[in-house]
């Protein structure tokens, strides 16, 4: 299949979850399917294994690569578990990764990157009402201070200032209008747009990304079989941290605990990855196995 989206740690996926002939996989997260298609090359198994994304045109494009017997699910990563464990379905490979999908980045209409004059939109899945637009331009200077701050982990006195520039200048339509007036208001010298903190502080709200993960991850053990491989990818430390915690609650109840872990330290990616796709820099790969 024709790649979309480069995936990241790919090599690093398959060693991990280590896939088998005729073993189910569940993906929460199968974007346009770059982790799928090498998974389900190995293990053959379309019936029982089960592709989530609640991005429409991942959807649209899974549906035109992979096997009819497959089943796409179009929803968030949540939802989807809720709905398979009222099913009672279990996996042997279940993968979650977290990143935001070069096809969105690259989008402009969607509205994610800066890159772009776009309008402000960000949604993940554009069924739902609550865009970008609306956190900049109808939430209070103090709620907006503090979803800088909470989501994008812009300092205090920082993130009360952008609040502040922010909402003396509104209405804000654009992507680049936005980044730009941050842009003026923030000096110095930086090695990332001084917009990105406040792009993915926003991004995050917009998809209820953390609610998602937070809600989700106690519910994993539960969809997987005896034997069966975890593997989480996430990219920012927001992120990084509910799955550590996550883990070390799992691992930590003796000969009762549903999980062990198999990397004890987060897996990153090797030089040659980054050479290849700079985007992966800041992923990290964790992994666990159902006792």
């Amino acid at each position: 299949m024709e790649k979309l989206h480069t995936p990241v740690l790919l090599s690093e996926v398959l060693a991990g979850l280590n896939p088998q002939p005729h073993e189910s996989y569940l993906d929460l997260t199968a974007g346009y399917g770059g982790h799928a298609s090498e998974i389900l090359a190995v293990t053959q198994q379309y019936k029982t294994s089960i592709l989530v994304d609640r991005d429409e045109f991942a959807v649209k494009y899974l549906k035109q690569e992979f096997p009819p017997a497959l089943k796409i699910i179009h929803t968030d990563f949540y939802n989807a578990v809720l709905q398979l464990l009222q099913c009672g379905q279990t996996f042997d490979l279940i993968l979650a990764d977290f990143g935001v999908s070069s096809p969105q980045l690259d989008m402009e209409e969607r509205g994610f990157s800066f890159r772009h004059e776009a309008p402000l939109d960000m949604r993940m899945d554009r069924r739902q009402t609550r865009t970008a637009y609306d956190i900049v331009n109808k939430t209070s200077e103090r709620e907006l201070a503090d979803i800088l701050f909470k989501y994008g982990e812009i300092p205090s006195g920082r993130a009360h200032m952008l609040a502040r520039v922010i909402v003396h200048h509104r209405p804000i339509n654009t992507t680049v209008e936005l980044a730009e007036l941050i842009r003026v208001r923030i000096h110095g010298h930086f090695n990332t747009h001084p917009a990105t903190q406040v792009f993915q502080a926003i991004r995050i709200v917009v998809n209820s990304e953390l609610e998602q993960i937070e809600n989700t991850l106690p519910l994993l053990p539960q969809l997987m079989n005896p034997g069966g491989r975890l593997g989480i990818i996430t990219f920012h430390s927001l992120e990084d941290r509910l799955v550590k915690n996550f883990l070390k609650e799992a691992t930590s109840q003796g000969e009762e605990s549903p999980l062990t872990i198999i990397n004890k330290k987060p897996i990153t990616a090797e030089s040659e990855e980054l050479v290849i796709n700079p985007r992966a820099r800041s992923a990290k790969l964790r992994l666990a196995q159902r006792n």
